[in-house]
């Protein structure tokens, strides 16, 4: 097994909403935010070369919207989906499948592509892959998290019938070294891929831990629709990562791609810091 860090650019939100009831004065420190009190996050996804299969882990963005959506973003930065894949030798044609941990338009937007007035899955030789309880509750989304859930984003997967749910129930596998880890503090069902890579566990933070900056287990999102449940899980997951020594990916962390957790007297705080690349 392979696995590539798959750059598709920044963008910025706003600081309060990305760490809920944490002070500005304790956050800033982390992510300082600029005049507008937005902050830069990565949308970095994953690529996973396991035999014959190359697994996309979320896609970004993508570039279909319109300006107005994207003026809400300040999207920037020179990295882009297409580079990144290119940058390690392949491109979209390659991708077998395409791992959804969640239906936000940040990690599916670039899952579609708008061809003339069609809307139709980039990865025209990809099955996509979901569970059915998120798709569920991604379709038929509740006032406050329906602006995240937009149907251009979604729908054309299933219209296109590539589409297929995981029998996401616990920890399920997907292949023989990529388990999951469902989450259901930041919304319904979210998947977290749990790889054995080199000898270690590699866990794909998605939105349960967007940086280093949301560690300690109190730092809970505002976007978060259950943010007790999002506490417990943090914990027990955090935990874990301390006990057995893995290696967390954060998909948001605009300047660290992995980490490994110590628990200090202050609780669970970061260990060391590296690149992927460098495991």
């Amino acid at each position: 097994m392979n696995l590539y860090t798959i750059d598709t650019g920044l963008f910025k939100l706003d600081g309060g909403a990305m760490f809920g009831v944490v002070p500005k004065t304790i956050w800033n420190k982390t992510n300082p935010a600029d005049e507008n009190n937005l902050c830069t996050w990565a949308m970095r996804c994953l690529l996973v070369e396991d035999g014959d299969r190359l697994i996309l882990i979320d896609t970004g963005i993508g570039n279909k919207q319109d300006p107005r959506f994207f003026s809400h973003y300040y999207l920037h930065g020179d990295a882009t989906l297409d580079l990144s894949l290119a940058k390690h030798g392949f491109n979209r044609e390659d991708i077998t499948d395409v791992f959804l941990t969640h239906l936000h338009f940040d990690h599916v937007g670039g899952a579609v592509e708008r061809k003339g007035e069609a809307l139709v899955p980039a990865f025209k030789n990809a099955t996509y892959w979901s569970n059915e309880k998120h798709w569920h509750w991604a379709t038929n989304p509740n006032d406050r998290e329906k602006a995240s859930f937009l149907k251009e984003n979604i729908l054309p997967i299933k219209e296109s019938g590539q589409l297929k749910f995981i029998d996401a129930t616990g920890e399920t596998a997907f292949s023989a070294d990529f388990k999951l880890r469902l989450v259901s503090g930041h919304t319904e069902s979210m998947m977290l891929p749990l790889i054995t890579y080199k000898g270690r566990q590699l866990l794909y933070m998605a939105d349960l831990t967007p940086s280093v900056g949301h560690l300690p287990i109190p730092y809970v999102m505002a976007y978060d629709m259950f943010p007790l449940t999002t506490l417990g899980e943090k914990k027990t997951i955090l935990g874990e990562a301390v006990e057995q020594d893995m290696v967390l990916y954060f998909e948001h962390d605009p300047v660290n791609e992995c980490c490994t957790l110590q628990l200090t007297e202050k609780g669970i705080r970061v260990k060391d810091t590296f690149k992927l690349s460098e495991l």
